[in-house]
């Protein structure tokens, strides 16, 4: 993440572990999409708190994984997770490369906080290594009522409030495809897909947001803001979505793998 995003104390990883199972889905499918590499050198960018990290670690057989994030809170939650080969760092994956170094770089729901998505993947790619592969998953569910009722609420109670940064940032999957092919990536896949997730009720939807989205907003509404920000978003999604138990939450996702070619 970088200076984009949230501040690193906005971040809550219990928040953000309430609907762990959910979220790790796209990750699994993400994951799904690379090709074996014999201990490949990996690096996870917005690796949160390090426990998909050391679980995509182990799964490629990694020879060494490192995980960067700009939250201080989720780096403090993965040294539970550090391991012979297995790393962690403070870090900006904004501007961050490392020519020619890594055989995978991967970036779960990370890369939308960032602007200019054609500058970040041009350094990211570089980072490959011949023959490396790119994986990255970013959130497309900007025009869900959920998220635009969130920017509507913030409107009303502050005279600047941080817009969405999935529909500020995030480009069309067909853009993608276009840029990755562009960036010299001789293979790829760019898929848009729909998750669905079956929450206990409509106000688990107020949750599951608090522990992402709605973040950027919780330092400019101060202690006494961020509770009445909370209890005004909540009136109004149940108001437009209905109380409904359980609840069923649509939330497209891109998913994105790319090569670059092999040195001959």
């Amino acid at each position: 993440m970088s200076a984009e995003t949230p501040s690193p104390d906005r971040w809550d990883p219990g928040q953000y572990n309430r609907f762990k199972d959910e979220r790790e889905q796209p990750f699994r499918d993400l994951a799904s999409l690379l090709r074996p590499v014999p201990a490949p050198a990996v690096v996870d960018l917005g690796c949160g708190d390090g426990r998909l990290t050391a679980a995509l670690h182990h799964s490629l057989g990694a020879g060494r994984t490192l995980g960067i994030d700009s939250s201080a809170a989720m780096i403090a939650a993965s040294a539970a997770y550090a391991a012979s080969g297995l790393s962690f760092e403070l870090g900006d994956i904004g501007p961050w490369q490392a020519p020619d170094v890594y055989d995978i770089v991967f970036s779960n729901a990370a890369l939308h906080w960032l602007p200019d998505h054609r500058a970040v993947l041009k350094r990211w790619v570089g980072s490959l290594r011949s023959g490396g592969q790119l994986a990255v998953q970013v959130p497309a569910n900007a025009d869900h009522p959920a998220h635009r009722l969130a920017a509507e609420v913030a409107a009303e109670l502050m005279p600047d409030p941080p817009p969405d940064p999935v529909a500020r940032n995030v480009l069309s999957p067909e853009a993608y495809a276009v840029l990755l092919d562009e960036l010299g990536c001789t293979q790829q896949q760019v898929r848009l897909q729909v998750y669905v997730h079956h929450l206990g009720s409509t106000e688990d939807v107020v949750e599951w947001l608090k522990g992402s989205s709605l973040t950027r907003f919780k330092d400019a509404l101060g202690p006494e803001g961020w509770p009445q920000f909370i209890d005004l978003y909540r009136a109004r999604l149940l108001a437009e979505l209905g109380r409904h138990t359980p609840f069923l939450y649509t939330f497209k996702r891109i998913l994105i793998w790319a090569s670059v070619a092999k040195a001959s």
